[in-house]
């Protein structure tokens, strides 16, 4: 398991560059494609659009308003509102093709104590939620993290999770089912509902490609192949019983507000809020649940009334039926007025609202779907759909927020993983209690291997990518501040275990051929540090971070002068690295 960790922490560093460079050859080659064509793509008042959903989309499932409890509409956007209005949803400094962009949306992470999720080279830090009938989360003075306001916020963010938790599993059992009956019945492989045999085998061909350029990236995952045809009714061990989701990424536009928004390239579907992408870092085949919720311009603090959500019920009968148990819901009832007006009518009415757009990933032959959402509708992707397609966000005429429900991967993003990290580490420092000196336990090659590969991610994965945020967390909830303070800790004493390291490679008594190899050990570890440092250092200074406020912009931190006599090593490393290297050549 450590290996694997190790490895998977180095990949990921460098796979972001990897796979916008894989992306960037896709899309050319698309565009080459297609040249001036559109790809066709079918919204509810288009013919055969309920027939493609089935055969090309199964994996997404519409739950309108009315599905969800009592009260929970209410209580869910008055929370929205609170966050939105604390402060808290804010736009992300993220890294693409090697620049810093802002998002076009303010986002915010609530979700399990001490979890994190990773995106463009981001990560951002949970606001925990607070689950009914437990103690309210408390910081290090023993005081609750976070307000009475914030913490009912994300009590009813909670409540919504739970919803969600139990109602997609309802749904992926009962379209198991179905599913389950059909292939009984339908024992026979043949081309989908309105494909010709040609466009499946270059479907085919598209998704085999795409395994193998995705294979070497997935090894560590367990993910096997995706098909775009639905899987067995049986889950994998990943996802096998109750699902548990474990974060909300709530995210806030207003499109009025947008300077500029990018029009959808592939299909003309509009202008987008969100590009087309896969959800990241989420366990494999592990669904997605989205609460929308459209409001008018700069929201209030105000709750949605009875009679508010009496009127969105109505509007949403004339687009949808009602929907039976288990299922998504039919799309034929928007054709019901008929003529010519009314469907351009129809079209309208739809790009004024916000929509979910969604197309087989790299395929310009089979139709996008464009799914046009009311507020407070929700929709789940179950089975491989994120995994096997993109979807995107299509903007509408009013600003919107969603609650996007995950189970990211928590192998090496939680408060607890990196925690033990650092232990594992520090087992290795010994301090004489008498001379309270300190040495290295072990000079194994594979243990100062690990202890400098753990030194490097608790300072680049997590102290930086917390700092590199500013001072947003601590300004409305205090839980990461005492965790942060003691992560700084012991990453020092790892740059004095650095430093102890660099005296044995440095000893004329220590043997040569263990000599040999650490300083080859010693001189890789600083070579990445000092490269990552810069590169930290370039976007803390950068134009776009400059334009922050002095709460959220980024702090170069842990950042110290060459001459800081409580710092065992300098920050600036060169002088070091040309000191090993020296070395190493008269060896």
């Amino acid at each position: 398991m450590k290996p694997r960790q190790r490895k998977q922490y180095f990949r990921n560093m460098k796979r972001s560059d990897d796979s916008e460079r894989e992306k960037r050859r896709k899309r050319r080659r698309l565009i080459q494609e297609l040249g001036e064509q559109r790809i066709p793509y079918l919204s509810p008042a288009d013919p055969g659009f309920q027939e493609l959903w089935d055969s090309s989309y199964a994996g997404l499932a519409l739950r309108q308003s009315s599905a969800l409890p009592d009260g929970l509409h209410e209580r869910v956007q008055s929370a929205l509102i609170t966050l939105q209005g604390r402060g808290c949803l804010l736009r992300d400094l993220v890294r693409v093709r090697d620049r810093d962009v802002f998002t076009a949306v303010s986002r915010a992470l609530v979700g399990q104590p001490g979890y994190t999720y990773r995106y463009l080279d981001t990560r951002l830090f949970t606001i925990p939620w607070h689950c009914e009938g437990e103690e309210a989360q408390k910081d290090e003075k023993d005081k609750p993290c976070c307000d009475s306001d914030l913490r009912d916020a994300c009590k009813a963010l909670w409540e919504l999770n739970q919803f969600f938790c139990s109602d997609v599993n309802q749904q992926t059992n009962a379209r198991g089912v179905k599913r389950s009956r059909s292939d009984t019945e339908n024992s026979e492989d043949t081309p989908g509902e309105g494909m010709c045999e040609e466009s499946v085998k270059d479907r085919l061909l598209e998704e085999k490609q795409e395994k193998e350029e995705e294979e070497e990236e997935e090894e560590d995952s367990g993910q096997g192949c995706s098909h775009s045809s639905p899987p067995s009714s049986a889950p994998p061990p990943d996802v096998a019983g109750l699902v548990q989701f474990n974060i909300t990424l709530i995210n806030y536009m207003d499109p009025t507000a947008m300077t500029q928004l990018k029009e959808e390239p592939y299909y003309g579907m509009g202008k987008m809020a969100v590009g087309w992408h896969h959800d990241e870092n989420l366990v494999p085949l592990s669904p997605v649940a989205v609460y929308s919720y459209s409001c008018p311009a700069e929201p209030k603090n105000e709750g949605v009334t009875e009679k508010d959500g009496e009127g969105q019920s109505k509007e949403k009968e004339k687009l949808k039926e009602t929907e039976t148990e288990g299922e998504g819901t039919s799309k034929e009832e928007l054709k019901k007025e008929g003529g010519e007006g009314s469907e351009k009518e129809e079209v309208q009415k739809e790009k004024a609202c916000w929509r979910v757009g969604l197309k087989v990933a790299w395929d310009i032959h089979t139709p996008g779907l464009a799914l046009p959402l009311q507020s407070g509708d929700c929709y789940y992707m179950t089975d491989d759909l994120n995994r096997t397609h993109q979807h995107c966000v299509l903007a509408g005429d009013t600003a919107r927020f969603s609650s996007t429900h995950r189970v990211v991967q928590c192998c090496t993003g939680t408060l607890d993983y990196i925690q033990k990290r650092c232990s594992e580490a520090l087992e290795n420092l010994h301090t004489d209690p008498e001379k309270t000196t300190k040495s290295l336990k072990s000079l194994l090659p594979s243990t100062l291997q690990r202890i400098e590969d753990i030194h490097n991610e608790v300072e680049f994965e997590w102290l930086r990518q917390y700092w590199f945020q500013g001072r947003r967390f601590a300004r409305f909830c205090s839980w990461w501040t005492k965790p942060m303070e003691q992560m700084e800790k012991d990453w020092k004493e790892m740059e004095r275990m650095t430093q102890l390291l660099l005296a044995v490679v440095e000893d004329e008594n220590t043997a040569q051929e263990n000599r040999r190899e650490m300083a080859d050990i010693l001189l890789n570890a600083l070579t990445d540090r000092q490269q990552h440092r810069q590169t930290w250092r370039d976007r803390c200074q950068s134009s776009l971070a400059q334009t922050l406020p002095s709460e959220e912009a980024p702090v170069d931190r842990p950042y110290w002068s060459n001459e800081d006599p409580d710092m065992p090593l300098s920050f600036d490393l060169s002088e070091i690295i040309n000191r090993v290297e020296s070395l190493l050549w008269r060896m």
